[in-house]
């Protein structure tokens, strides 16, 4: 019996026509307070979902290569078109460009490979996953992002996910929405379970955990996964909830942390070095760890503790004096 994996269930709040703004979920994790040293310029993250919206204006400029690996279009390679609307939801979040109009991503120069691995009804084959993961190391992806998520622990998935980190690619998964608001019980989803990817939970626009986040011990971190707003089918937006919406907001933070941090150290961090590069900015909200990890991603963490640093130095040296 083939055994599939489907895009993490989330919700369809509302569709929108038109709209202009900063997405509060890209506020929140403090990502415009970046830009002004990195957008992602010249991060390349594969999006592992259901293809994209190839002509949408907030996203056509960003993407930069793709392929299908599903049954859709006669499984031509060539066509990695979205009828689902999740994955380009999620590549919105990621890189939408900043164009005066529409959403930004939170990494909105950075590039978009379109790794079409779930179908139209958001399912895929296991197998469809691990050819779209080593696509992605083929192709020299710095990032694979990945909102989806099966209840089998498939060895040969595990493999590829290791290969990938093993050649420093870092893979963020969603945690998955099997949650039910209790820490001391355990909802496990892969790949979003394996120690080798960055697990993300979700929380609402109010920093509270979301009741239908996966808790268990390998969650790495949380972000916004409610009422997220993105680019959608046909040129459109839409408000979309669920642990699919928290994982890009990791992932285009992890593209501005990557260009970031290479530039300060002037050499190419490891996969675990950006993780810790990672994990230095976040913010702990007062949950399990079960259920937020280390916290929540808050990109401007080591400027404010910089300032505190300074604050306190300087008070000590009055009082001293």
């Amino acid at each position: 019996m083939e055994q599939y994996v489907r895009v993490i269930p989330f919700k369809v709040i509302r569709q929108e026509e038109e709209v202009m703004e900063v997405p509060k979920g890209v506020e929140l994790i403090q990502a415009p307070n970046i830009w002004n040293e990195t957008k992602g310029k010249g991060i390349k993250i594969a999006v592992l979902d259901t293809g994209c919206d190839l002509s949408h204006p907030d996203l056509k400029d960003r993407i930069t290569g793709g392929r299908n690996f599903t049954d859709d279009d006669n499984s031509d390679p060539n066509i990695f078109k979205d009828y689902n609307g999740h994955g380009t939801h999620v590549a919105g979040t990621i890189a939408a460009h900043e164009n005066d109009a529409g959403v930004i991503g939170v990494a909105p120069e950075a590039d978009l490979l379109i790794v079409k691995v779930l179908n139209k009804d958001g399912s895929g084959q296991y197998e469809w996953i691990i050819n779209g993961i080593h696509y992605a190391i083929e192709q020299n992806a710095d990032i694979i992002s990945m909102s989806l998520g099966g209840p089998a622990d498939v060895p040969e998935l595990h493999d590829a996910i290791k290969a990938a980190v093993k050649k420093n690619i870092l893979v963020v998964c969603a945690a998955g929405n099997e949650g039910d608001g209790d820490d001391s019980t355990d909802e496990f989803a892969y790949p979003g379970c394996y120690n080798e990817v960055i697990s993300v939970g979700a929380i609402n626009l109010e920093r509270d955990s979301s009741e239908f986040t996966n808790s268990h011990n390998e969650i790495d971190l949380v972000a916004p996964g409610e009422e997220i707003l993105s680019t959608f089918l046909n040129g459109k937006y839409a408000t979309l909830s669920g642990t699919s919406m928290a994982a890009p907001h990791v992932s285009g933070a992890l593209a501005l942390i990557k260009d970031l941090a290479n530039k300060q150290f002037e050499r190419k961090l490891s996969e675990p070095e950006l993780f810790a590069q990672l994990i230095r900015r976040t913010v702990p909200l007062g949950n399990s760890p079960k259920l937020e990890g280390n916290g929540l991603v808050y990109l401007t963490v080591p400027e404010h503790l910089a300032g505190i640093f300074d604050q306190k130095f300087k008070s000590m040296v009055h009082n001293a004096v």
